[in-house]
């Protein structure tokens, strides 16, 4: 039920004999944000608009707009507010027929589109070679959520994840193996050893690394810090209403972000630096591997030119890998249509490389192969000058395959914005090839941030494991649910196995939502206590509201010697009497223009404000709207009718979310 684009089809009824072109004009047509002004309103600017257009007084223009709309039984009441803003009301008895067919269909009334498209959504992506963390959950719930609610819609949707099973973290596991591994401990648990020894060949190349840039580093952050006192003494010594105060002052915040962010990049050389020189075996390890990174790089270009010891190795590991990965998406409930990665593209690569410079797209340069494009200062480089290739070519061949493969009208991809100049690049380099027919999107965002305002880390500065973090999210759950005081205040009894699948279901639930409700691109504060509360905006507290209208319907079922909770209702006596009543039908009949606001902009937040909406809705309800004590029989059957259909409704979008709801809480 798309209540919105109903609206304005009436007003493009209305406006037609004034305006050819009306698509601008009906954009302007928005839900009121007070119900005493109507249900939807056409702002001030479409009346002056269009009466510029027709040299004719707004006012009167949208006097006339709103005689027109009159006419349509859609509307109870239409009118003129203000200076030119149209205000009209929906008709109860069209809300009531709408209810019902919401109520008699099981995908409650979405409309399915006339040409359904086909979406390859790429999320998740980790590499395999090394455990997920707390920086892998964004893209896997993102991704997840938006192949939940496009198929929901009706669209065609293959997903895919792009595993990193092929790239420099296996060579520093292949190295790692080689050299420090333990035979003992990889029989016993190969993922464990396997990412003991890839942190082992991270923490030396990290601190090579840092005794080499040290110095270079330090001259830096005098240069800045000499530059940032310049720039204060300059603009100390301005002469009143300088004109150039302006520029300085923003030149000022530049160098005082650089040099906070060169202390910062000190602190962390400076910790890689103590790590290692704290304990002898990790100097005596880097002393014996001088220039760990190239060997690994070595390693790598071993196994991708087809080495038989590093093939039979990655081989063995793989399957290790790969379980461990998929143990944490059988917590959190995620599939794939595929995970082709990077491994599936490798004989891919060299052909691509060859077509782009056969059609003139790439041109050789100083030994490397690359894609010359306009509007950037750096080409994108396809092959190195050594031969190897890099991302981008990995990329621009999956393109090719998914092309084929799917025909999709649209590849999104859902990835860090840190790798927004990559998919800037890609994209112009696919339409410099001619690939036009297809929307290719980077549906980017932010970062997983602690209380501190920084990314999310445990006290020892290693990025949280995403296992750990969901196993801490289940017990805080446990300790909210399971609490004793509660449950003997609510007269609950839950069986220990039912408050251990609750608190999974709220647990999970509340990392998937914490995450979902913030807009995808902006950073958010990982707040574990918070999230999983029973009051403001979580899963926690839809949830429960889903699971209260289980609890009112099976007291409705009790009080009525049995009437089922999903009993057909008896659709003469229905009336939306009640001003909460009237609200909480407009906003259930609202779910789908929610959902398709929300794949606008591939925005899962919408779908969580609406959801958040629709449970603070229902709880005003159920204050002012006695169900069980409901005084007529035309109260009772309305409102068991509402009640119904939020329980629905709040299960379906909490689903689109992958989200699990339970009966009692």
């Amino acid at each position: 039920m798309r209540l919105l684009e109903t609206v304005r089809r009436k007003f493009d009824e209305a406006l037609q004999p004034l305006s050819s072109d009306r698509s601008d004009l009906l954009s302007r047509i928005t839900a009121t944000r007070d119900a005493q002004f109507g249900d939807y309103q056409a702002n001030l600017a479409l009346a002056m608009v269009l009466g510029k257009q027709l040299n004719r007084e707004p006012m009167e223009l949208a006097g006339s707009i709103a005689e027109e709309l009159k006419r349509a039984p859609l509307f109870d009441n239409v009118e003129v507010a203000g200076k030119g803003f149209i205000n009209v009301r929906l008709s109860d008895g069209q809300l009531i027929e709408w209810l019902l067919a919401m109520a008699g269909d099981s995908e409650l009334a979405v409309s399915r589109p006339e040409k359904p498209l086909t979406y390859v959504v790429d999320f998740s992506g980790p590499n395999v070679a090394k455990p997920m963390h707390v920086g892998h959950i964004r893209s896997t719930v993102i991704g997840d959520a938006l192949v939940r609610i496009l198929r929901f819609l009706g669209h065609k949707v293959v997903s895919d994840n792009h595993l990193g099973d092929w790239g420099t973290q296996f060579g520093m596991v292949i190295y790692g193996y080689k050299h420090f591994s333990d035979g003992k401990a990889f029989q016993e648990n190969p993922v464990t050893e396997l990412s003991r020894v890839y942190r082992l060949i991270q923490q030396i190349i990290g601190y090579q690394d840092a005794k080499r840039t040290f110095g270079d580093h330090l001259r830096k952050v005098e240069q800045l810090r000499k530059q940032l006192d310049d720039t204060k003494e300059t603009i100390k010594n301005l002469p009143p209403k300088s004109p150039d105060e302006k520029k300085l002052a923003k030149q000022l915040k530049s160098l005082e972000r650089g040099v906070n962010e060169a202390d910062e990049e000190t602190s962390s050389l400076e910790g890689k630096i103590r790590d290692v020189e704290s304990q002898p075996s990790l100097v005596a390890l880097s002393a014996a591997h001088p220039n760990l990174e190239s060997s690994v790089l070595n390693e790598t270009a071993k196994l991708h030119s087809g080495d038989e010891e590093n093939l039979r190795l990655w081989h063995e590991f793989l399957p290790h890998c790969k379980a461990e990965i998929q143990r944490i998406y059988n917590m959190l409930d995620i599939e794939f249509d595929h995970e082709l990665g990077e491994s599936f593209y490798h004989e891919m690569l060299g052909p691509t490389v060859d077509s782009l410079l056969k059609n003139g797209t790439a041109v050789e340069s100083q030994g490397a192969v690359c894609v010359f494009l306009d509007g950037f200062d750096a080409p994108m480089i396809i092959r190195k000058q050594d031969g190897a290739f890099l991302y981008a070519t990995t990329d621009l061949a999956t393109v090719e395959y998914r092309m084929k493969t799917f025909q999709p009208d649209a590849i999104l991809y859902v990835v860090d914005h840190r790798q927004g100049d990559h998919f800037k690049k890609l994209f112009a380099c696919l339409k410099k090839t001619g690939l036009t027919n297809v929307e290719l999107k980077h549906v980017e965002f932010g970062t997983v941030l602690g209380k501190d305002g920084r990314p999310f880390k445990t006290r020892s500065g290693t990025v949280v494991g995403l296992e750990s973090l969901l196993d801490d999210a289940k017990a805080r759950a446990w300790s909210v649910v399971g609490d004793p005081d509660r449950l003997k205040n609510a007269s609950l009894d839950f069986s220990e196995e039912e408050k251990r699948r609750i608190a999974t279901a709220v647990g999970i639930g509340a990392i998937k939502y914490a995450d979902l409700s913030h807009h995808r691109a902006n950073d958010y504060e990982f707040d574990p206590d918070k999230m999983v509360q029973l009051e403001g905006n979580t899963a926690a507290y839809i949830q429960y509201s889903y699971a209260r209208t289980q609890n009112i319907l099976r007291k409705l079922s009790e009080k009525t010697n049995g009437i089922a909770l999903d009993a057909p209702i008896q659709v003469p006596l229905l009336s939306l009497g009640h001003p909460m009543e009237r609200s909480l039908a407009i906003q259930l009949l609202r779910f789908e223009d929610a959902l398709q606001m929300s794949m606008q902009d591939y925005l899962p937040s919408v779908v969580t404000e609406y959801l958040y909406d629709l449970a603070k809705l229902f709880a005003s309800f159920f204050e002012q709207c006695p169900v069980l004590r409901a005084e007529t029989a035309v109260e009772s059957e309305t409102r068991r009718l509402l009640v119904q259909l939020t329980g629905r409704t709040l299960k379906q979008g909490l689903n689109l979310l992958n989200i699990q709801t339970v009966d009692r809480m």
